[in-house]
């Protein structure tokens, strides 16, 4: 380490992407600081509530037996909505111990427990202001009080990372490239939540419920909205949430908060939440832009990881997994940087080749195309089919003394006259083309 340094690495956010990054360094004996804007991890970040367990043992081994988890979510189930009623589909696994519901303040504090052990300097409430750079690479940061100096610099601090885009690392910010969540956190007892979700007092199983569709409450008769809405079981709490794309809110002149409460007011999901009492509401950017508009992930001295670097696969509700992923990779570019003490954007474009070796890019290739599709499509998704599966379920369970097969042959004509054959075929072209990207993958 130069003397003009005075720690080897430093980390800008404590998020999972960050403390991932400082733990993988100094278990390896090197010196990191840790720098966090907020009082404590995790008050400024939001998420549904699913941690997955594999990318959590990539970074933590067989200390992840010790998370303090809530719930085994090991039941999944994926519902389309209209204004009265709902279809539905569900998976469950008893065995299943793939994701954790674990609040993210507990999941984040654990972390930073788990970097302090590693000897990992952390300092909260610490703003960086600035990036500090010298013969065009970066060396150090400023925060509002002091100066830190290292030959490498990992940026995890969010989604409106701003210091990448001093850096000229991304573009200016551009609405269709952002989801704005809003999530709110219900408590209720934790018998209620068992009864409500046939649930068993040992916490061994949870659920997971996302919903699909939009043409109910206040937004009815809006054509063009496509959004995605959660909600989660933890022990003693549910947390409920949406994401709606910028664009989209700024185009239909709705506020956030008033998709949420429709979506709270459905009556499938109402009766869910009934009676619990509002212990805490966040909202937060979320990057959608995909694999298509992925910013510079590297340049001399600095990496971008997690969201500030846009790893997000939003079809699958897939975030943290990949932030904890992409820290453990840059921490390991990291130190090949300092063993070969070369901190060169050609010697840190290892962090890129890792990416593309692991799951990460390889992923966020596959589904390039698909939200943009889905974009696209978005009336057929959230307000026809979901109306046109309430009327074959109709027929299908109901009676009106009409031959069945005189009853779908109407639905199917009907069917046809209401989606013109131009839109079923740019329906079938979405979705096939949505299946095939992600089946060829990378």
């Amino acid at each position: 380490m130069s003397n003009d340094f005075n720690t080897d690495v430093i980390v800008v956010g404590a998020g999972p992407a960050g403390i991932s990054a400082a733990i993988e360094i100094a278990k390896n004996g090197r010196k990191v600081v840790l720098l966090e804007r907020a009082q404590y991890p995790g008050s400024k970040n939001v998420y549904g509530g699913a941690v997955y367990h594999k990318a959590l043992e990539f970074v933590f081994k067989d200390q992840v037996q010790e998370l303090p988890y809530e719930r085994i979510i090991n039941e999944h189930t994926y519902s389309f909505l209209n204004e009265d009623s709902s279809f539905e589909m569900t998976y469950k696994n008893a065995n299943s111990k793939n994701a954790y519901a674990i609040k993210r303040f507990n999941l984040e504090h654990w972390m930073i427990e788990q970097a302090k052990k590693q000897g990992v300097y952390y300092s909260p409430n610490t703003l960086v202001k600035k990036l500090i750079e010298n013969n065009g690479s970066v060396i150090g940061v400023e925060t509002e009080f002091e100066q830190y100096f290292a030959p490498v610099v990992i940026l995890a601090d969010g989604v409106n990372s701003l210091l990448a885009k001093k850096l000229g690392l991304r573009e200016n910010f551009k609405s269709k490239n952002f989801i704005l969540s809003a999530k709110e956190v219900i408590k209720l007892n934790k018998k209620i939540i068992e009864q409500r979700f046939n649930l068993k007092e040992d916490l061994t199983n949870g659920v997971n419920k996302q919903y699909f569709g939009s043409d109910f409450g206040k937004l009815k008769g809006i054509k063009n909205l496509f959004m995605m809405s959660y909600l989660y079981t933890f022990k003693d709490t549910i947390s409920i949430g949406v994401g709606v794309n910028l664009e989209d809110l700024a185009k239909t002149k709705l506020n956030i908060n008033e998709v949420l409460d429709a979506v709270k007011q459905h009556p499938d999901i109402a009766p869910l939440i009934e009676d619990g009492q509002l212990i805490e509401y966040s909202a937060h950017l979320i990057p959608e832009g995909g694999f298509n508009n992925l910013p510079k992930l590297y340049a001399n001295g600095v990496m971008l990881v997690g969201d500030a670097a846009g790893f997000v696969n939003s079809v699958h509700f897939e975030g943290t997994n990949f932030a904890l992923v992409s820290g453990k990779l840059a921490g390991e570019t990291a130190l090949i940087a300092l063993d070969d003490n070369d901190f060169r954007e050609s010697k840190l474009s290892v962090y890129k080749e890792k990416l593309e070796e692991s799951f990460i890019l390889k992923d966020l290739y596959a589904y390039r195309n698909v939200i943009e599709l889905l974009h696209s499509r978005a009336n057929s998704l959230s307000v026809y089919y979901p109306n046109k599966i309430k009327e074959f379920f109709e027929i299908v369970t109901g009676v009106s003394c009409t031959p069945k097969a005189k009853e779908f042959r109407g639905f199917l004509i009907q069917f046809i006259k209401d989606r013109k054959i131009s839109e079923l075929f740019k329906d079938i072209y979405a979705f096939s083309k949505c299946a095939l990207d992600v089946l060829l993958g990378k």
